[in-house]
């Protein structure tokens, strides 16, 4: 990782030289909620670095004479060291969402030219009308015409800055060939929750974040499978506790990227979701399911854009990102030469690097493993093939899932019905659910027959008669 923004100058580099009789005015403290006090500061920082802009007799370094508030809050917010020049840029990300009139003075009007002042930056947007911050903006407050100072604010802005990394703050992407801080400084609606509700929320389904969390109230032992699939989880397992040890103990890590993705292929019902779900609560991560269906756009460009939304709000969480019928996005490529085949052999490219490039875990399943494009499944660490349960499996499934008490006052050979009906765990829980409304709609005592019904019932629904 680039260490670049470690260089910046730390609060005692500018502050350690300072004239102790130069102090900037005492703000004011607001206890009602403790980014007032940031707000205060910036706001005070703001007006210095204009008047000195201004000439009123005032040296661009006082901006570095006013302290920023004695609270460790901002750096609890991003659970990160922050110098000086951090802290303001941040506070440029929060002011227009939180007193959006400090940058009013921003608007002030060049006689000379006619409209507001370069140096400034800025843009308005499209509803709101108070002044955006650009890069340029944070450079004209903390480096005014020093080269060295403005080079030290573009670090903060490096891809590889915790702010960029962590889903802080960003600068939204210039349009080509406009210089690099010419792009809109703004802090994410997930950081902006944070401040505004002191939790960190996991993010609203929407077309932004086509995804939802999901969880379940089962354990590892619930799941019956196979041996050579308990394997293969467990390979799972360990790589995301020991990922790190495994990279850099034996130098992988020159030839490995830290990312792992598995492929899960198989029947509907054969615990490819269930195996998601428990990674991810064995291993204390969120696993979030993408819906695919709203990822997929006709227009060109707007599938990739809606995937990146995906993988940037993923990036560096300790996510688990499942794709579910994953053949809908990531099936093979076509060999036509239209326009709509080239579209979607450009979106399968941009998911292969995307793929690539996440660090975390990503779960692709399928039902036929054929469907997946060869290009994928090269870069898969594992593939685990979720098979109908066997006889012995499946008798293993309906003892766990069929309640032990209702077999207190009627024998059910359950080895029979296990040997006679192919059917996955999916479809099993589908046929205790019947046989729980029918018991108890009816007031009837669980019996063979009620089970066969249900089963019956299942297979009808699959295009099979008994």
């Amino acid at each position: 990782m680039n260490n670049r923004w470690k260089d910046l100058p730390s609060d005692e580099d500018f502050f350690g030289d300072l004239d102790p009789e130069i102090k900037a005015p005492k703000m004011q403290i607001n206890k009602s909620h403790p980014i007032e006090n940031y707000l205060n500061w910036i706001d005070s920082i703001v007006k210095v670095s204009l008047d000195a802009f201004f000439g009123d007799d005032i040296n661009r370094d006082s901006v570095y004479k006013i302290y920023p508030p004695e609270d460790t809050y901002l750096e609890d917010m991003v659970e990160n060291k922050l110098s000086f020049m951090e802290k303001v840029v941040l506070m440029v990300g929060l002011v227009p969402h939180l007193r959006p009139e400090i940058f009013d003075p921003f608007f002030q009007v060049n006689m000379k030219t006619n409209r507001t002042y370069s140096e400034v930056g800025g843009c308005r947007g499209n509803t709101h009308s108070g002044f955006l911050p650009t890069g340029e903006t944070a450079a004209f407050i903390l480096a005014g015409q020093s080269t060295s100072l403005r080079i030290d604010v573009l670090k903060i802005f490096d891809t590889d800055h915790f702010f960029t990394v962590n889903n802080i703050l960003l600068m939204n992407a210039q349009d080509n060939d406009e210089p690099v801080l010419s792009g809109m400084v703004s802090v994410s609606s997930e950081f902006l929750t944070y401040v505004y509700t002191g939790d960190k929320q996991r993010p609203a389904y929407s077309m932004k974040f086509p995804a939802q969390q999901i969880t379940t109230k089962l354990e590892w032992e619930d799941l019956v499978v196979g041996n050579e699939v308990k394997e293969n989880i467990d390979n799972i397992n360990y790589w995301i506790k020991e990922n790190k040890s495994i990279l850099e103990g034996w130098g992988l890590d020159k030839f490995v990227k830290s990312g792992y993705r598995s492929l899960f292929y198989g029947p509907p019902g054969t615990g490819k979701t269930l195996t998601a779900s428990l990674l991810g609560k064995f291993n204390k991560m969120e696993v979030y399911r993408v819906d695919l269906s709203m990822l997929v756009s006709k227009y060109i460009g707007e599938t990739e854009k809606n995937l990146a939304n995906v993988f940037d709000q993923a990036m560096n969480k300790n996510w688990i990102l499942f794709f579910d019928e994953a053949d809908s996005i990531f099936g093979k490529r076509s060999s036509g030469n239209s326009s709509n085949d080239r579209h979607a052999n450009q979106e399968v490219a941009y998911l292969l690097q995307r793929i690539e490039d996440f660090p975390g875990v990503i779960l692709l399943a399928t039902n036929l493993k054929s469907n997946i494009d060869d290009a994928f499944s090269r870069r898969f660490q594992s593939t685990i093939n979720f098979a109908m349960p066997d006889s012995s499996l499946r008798l293993l499934l309906w003892q766990e899932i069929l309640p032990k008490v209702w077999f207190e006052d009627n024998h059910v050979d359950l080895n029979k019905i296990a040997i006679k009906y192919e059917l996955s765990g999916g479809s099993m829980t589908n046929v205790a659910l019947y046989c729980a409304i029918k018991m108890k709609s009816k007031n009837l005592k669980f019996t063979e027959t009620i089970l066969v019904d249900g089963i019956r019932r299942e297979l009808l629904k699959h295009g099979q008669i008994i």
